[in-house]
């Protein structure tokens, strides 16, 4: 690497991938929607249909616990679950929410860590 800068590497690595895809190699190209595919057929939770259009946290909060706690296929706890799945749906969905949708979705983040607190002491192993 020493005459080759890495900029320079790199606009010669998109210039060999441009080329192929002209040669007639198909470049696969994702689909634009594939987070609604994730959010609808997620193999983490199965969600309550429409549980991100509720305006109540606390709504929201404990339907994803129920939905986490049902769950068999998850790979962490159930608040990790839960709350991923609604970090992902606030981050992928974001751009798109107006601050009316998107204000009880955060506050349901607050509404799961307190459900969550409250049976902590009440579970047993």
């Amino acid at each position: 690497m020493d005459s080759i800068s890495k900029k320079s590497l790199r606009r010669r690595t998109v210039t060999a991938s441009k080329q192929k895809t002209a040669k007639g190699v198909k470049a696969t190209v994702p689909s634009r929607k594939w987070s609604a595919g994730v959010t609808k057929n997620s193999n983490a939770l199965d969600l309550k249909s429409r549980v991100f259009l509720y305006k109540d946290p606390k709504k929201i909060a404990a339907s994803l616990k129920t939905s986490a706690e049902k769950s068999t296929r998850k790979k962490g706890t159930v608040l990790q679950s839960a709350m991923s799945m609604l970090s992902f749906y606030i981050n992928r969905a974001g751009k798109n929410l107006t601050a009316k949708q998107k204000k009880p979705l955060e506050r349901a983040k607050d509404a799961l860590r307190s459900l969550f607190k409250k049976n902590k002491g009440n579970k047993k192993k």
